[in-house]
């Protein structure tokens, strides 16, 4: 990892799951949302699939996708977006073949990548039926700024970041908005590490996109630059993809490739 990051003119970082790892929110998020079941047989329900989904034992995992209009749950080929497998909720395989003939595009609402664990209670809400899912979003971006909710600073992150600026160009791009940007990185201490800060940035479908402008941008060929994240299919399948190096912020990755180096945190990494 160190020798990718010593090499790299460019490193794009993502923020939520990457420059913090707390968890406690995705709880706060799905409880918002199983509130909104007035059904307390629903409500059981979504516990428990919500349980194993985050223990690993439900089909609906990080790294798949989740088709909301069919309910069906979609294993993918991360790096071509096509679909190899297709699943219902209770986990038998469905022959559908020709419904997903080409590669995925995902529009965060009818079509998902798991990416993270926002998604999992994301994934349960609809599929019980829960139509408003933005609100507790929001409220759970709210909650996450207030004296009942404290960030975890990533030991070492910090002095890590501030060394690699004195060197690099160290690029921000991740899918929350201006405000939860400012508020978090405020928190965390990080609000004047950046050169430059994408918020909005709709990964996967634009990571491409966003990785080619920053290249050009800042004159560096693909593999001078390193893209860090937590979610493959956002950060980590484009990157490669584009002949960039990888950095993955997963506990036990099977994903093989010369340019990709996964580890478990950025906890004193450098």
């Amino acid at each position: 990892m160190k020798s990718f990051i010593e090499e790299a003119k460019l490193v794009i970082f993502d923020l939520d799951g990457t420059l913090y790892e707390d968890t406690d929110h995705f709880d706060y998020y799905a409880d918002l949302m199983k509130a909104q079941l007035h059904n307390e047989e629903l409500q059981q329900k979504f516990q428990q699939d919500y349980e194993a989904m985050k223990a690993g034992n439900h089909v609906v995992k990080i790294g798949k996708a989740y088709d909301v209009e069919n309910d069906y749950v979609l294993t993918l080929d991360p790096m071509s977006l096509t679909v190899t497998e297709v699943h219902d909720w209770d986990g038998n395989v469905v022959d559908t073949s020709s419904m997903y003939a080409e590669p995925l595009t995902f529009n965060f609402e009818n079509m998902i990548a798991i990416g993270d664990g926002w998604w999992l209670p994301f994934a349960a809400a609809k599929h019980y039926g829960v139509e408003d899912t933005y609100t507790s979003y929001n409220k759970t971006k709210e909650y996450m700024v207030t004296d009942n909710f404290q960030l975890t600073k990533t030991a070492g992150l910090k002095q890590g970041l501030l060394e690699l600026k004195e060197s690099k160009k160290i690029v921000l791009c991740t899918n929350s908005d201006i405000d939860d940007v400012g508020r978090l990185l405020k928190e965390l201490e990080l609000d004047t590490v950046f050169e430059h800060i994408l918020t909005s940035s709709m990964k996967p479908t634009k990571t491409e996109e966003h990785f080619k402008k920053l290249l050009a941008q800042y004159e560096v060929e693909p593999h001078e630059a390193v893209s860090v994240g937590d979610n493959f299919i956002n950060e980590i399948a484009p990157a490669l993809k584009l002949g960039m190096k990888a950095v993955y912020i997963h506990s036990a990755s099977d994903e093989r490739n010369e340019n990709l180096f996964t580890i478990p945190t950025l906890a004193n990494v450098w």
